[in-house]
């Protein structure tokens, strides 16, 4: 049914967008902003790089609607997974609650270990590098994340009831 792509479309449109978006945003923050990610923003970027490779599966396979709408769904809860760890990590920022790790250092390729290790910045989990309205990058990406996968399942539910 014509009424019935249409949802599922959105939903693999959205569910290949909204990763790739935060992804960009995150790298544009990092080598155009100067920002260095903790490793708890690192574990925040994994699950978009698996939502856009379940979204792209989906994309794929639009002509099987069923196994389009589980690539979908896949997407979805690896995109819903993305904004759990920003929970956690805004968390951690606001210091709701004490973080796995303290910290974390970039080192680039080539470099003497020891004194790459001694010039690298010291990049704390617990410390927000940037904020608008009190809201760090993890909170936003909790926020987009979450509403972002709750939009995709709406979207695949009134598909699967049209």
């Amino acid at each position: 049914m014509p009424g019935q792509d249409r949802f599922l479309s959105r939903a693999r449109l959205v569910a290949i967008l909204l990763p790739l978006a935060l992804l960009g945003g995150a790298y544009g923050s990092q080598l155009f902003g100067g920002l260095v990610p903790c490793e708890m923003c690192w574990w925040q970027r994994y699950p978009h790089f698996a939502a856009a490779g379940a979204a792209l599966i989906a994309i794929l396979l639009r002509r099987n609607p069923l196994a389009s709408a589980t690539f979908t769904v896949l997407a979805a809860l690896a995109i819903a997974t993305s904004g759990g760890i920003g929970v956690y990590h805004a968390g951690v920022e606001y210091h709701w609650w004490q973080g796995l790790t303290a910290c974390t250092a970039e080192i680039k390729p080539g470099a003497d270990m020891l004194e790459a290790i001694m010039k690298s910045p010291l990049i704390r989990c617990d410390v927000p590098q940037w904020t608008l309205f009190g809201i760090s990058l993890a909170g936003f990406n909790a926020i987009f994340s979450l509403l972002g996968a709750a939009f995709i399942l709406l979207l695949l539910r009134r598909w699967s009831k049209a």
